[in-house]
């Protein structure tokens, strides 16, 4: 019989893919893989081995390098971030939008947008105000009607002086003259008021004249002669009061003076030769001519707007002149002979001043007359500070 060999059935080998053709591949990781022959079976699984560790370790360089990538691109932006959005990569120049910003709101960019364009008008009127030329009031003086008198000496006539309104017009402002008012008028009423000057005007001068009425300062005309404006007080009286409550500033001229000090409660010599045995001549026929030295009591304004000088001559046309100090007036100045007050000041605003004598006539009167620019010009500084 014949004998039929038993075959031990045997498994069957995977049978591996065919190889790819090599290509070139730069690098130590990839060992011999790129040189194996293809078909080898011993050098296809050495070259497959080492073909996954060369692609892990591929994978880690490529991971690696992508992981830098983007630690450096975070850090980039980082930078940009904290140095107001710009970078100095690609991008550099890039600003990142404010309304990607945290907190941007719009009603905030529409409060910003307001404001720019309320400031933009704010300092164009400001502009405007600082550069508009200052107006400076001036009270009037009145002529009253003569009894029985003839054409304009039987009318009331208001007027200034000349060198009053030069003087001020010499620092380039524009000079008003303010009538009294008439509400009460039969003729010609009006509803205008003093207050309506002061506050269309810049400030206001109290030019010099008649004598103040004893009545001012409760006291009685110790001679008929004596007796002065009492028209004249209450008007200049209620000018004055309407411009301080304005906030705008008041110079007095010799009359001025004496009424700025009545207004706060002082009283008056009503002729300092009789009133006053020690006194010099303050007064006499000489009129602008007529003059002596004051002098400026330390630690006064006026020693430092005349910063330097201790003293200086000035004209002297008065016989009437502060005897009680009014209330928070300070004294600025003083005759160095006799020690009559000569200039007064009020404490509690910015500019409230009087001079006693006449500082329009000085540039005429010569070089060694007192420079009384200073004066003035701090008078208008303070009428221009006022506007704002």
């Amino acid at each position: 019989m014949p004998v039929t060999q038993q075959t031990t059935p045997q498994t069957a080998q995977p049978v591996a893919p065919p190889a790819p053709q090599p290509v070139p591949l730069a690098g130590p990781a990839m060992g011999n893989f790129a040189s194996a022959p293809v078909g080898d079976p011993a050098s296809v699984a050495t070259g497959a081995a080492a073909g996954a560790a060369a692609g892990a370790n591929a994978g880690a360089a490529a991971g690696a390098n992508a992981g830098a990538a983007a630690g450096a691109a975070a850090a980039t932006a980082a930078a940009a971030a904290a140095t107001g959005g710009t970078s100095s990569g690609p991008s550099a120049g890039y600003e990142r939008p404010s309304y990607l910003n945290d907190g941007y709101s719009a009603w905030g960019a529409i409060g910003r947008r307001v404001m720019t364009r309320a400031q933009a008008i704010f300092d164009r009127a400001g502009k405007r105000m600082s550069q508009r030329t200052l107006k400076i009031g001036v009270s009037a003086r009145i002529f009253h009607p003569e009894p029985e008198g003839k054409g304009l000496r039987g009318k009331t006539l208001q007027y200034l002086e000349e060198s009053i309104a030069h003087w001020v017009m010499s620092r380039d402002v524009l000079v008003f003259m303010i009538p009294t008012v008439g509400q009460q008028g039969m003729i010609h009423p009006s509803n205008i008021r003093l207050r309506d000057y002061a506050k269309h005007l810049d400030g206001l001068l109290l030019q010099g004249g008649a004598d103040v009425s004893p009545q001012s300062y409760a006291e009685a005309a110790t001679r008929p002669e004596w007796h002065g404006d009492r028209v004249r007080d209450m008007y200049e009286l209620e000018l004055l009061h309407e411009f301080i409550e304005s906030g705008k500033p008041v110079l007095g001229v010799c009359r001025g003076c004496q009424l700025i000090n009545v207004a706060f409660g002082g009283t008056l010599y009503q002729d300092i030769a009789t009133d006053v045995e020690t006194a010099i001549e303050h007064v006499n026929e000489l009129y602008d001519q007529h003059r002596h030295v004051i002098q400026f009591p330390p630690g006064s304004s006026m020693s430092g707007m005349f910063a330097g000088q201790r003293e200086g001559l000035v004209n002297s046309i008065h016989h009437q002149a502060v005897r009680t100090v009014g209330r928070d007036l300070s004294v600025e100045a003083v005759s160095a002979d006799d020690g009559i007050i000569e200039a007064v000041r009020y404490k509690k605003a910015p500019f409230v001043m009087g001079v006693q004598w006449h500082p329009e006539f000085h540039r005429a009167g010569g070089p060694e007359l007192l420079d009384c620019t200073p004066v003035l010009d701090n008078f208008l500084r303070a009428a221009r500070d006022t506007r704002f």
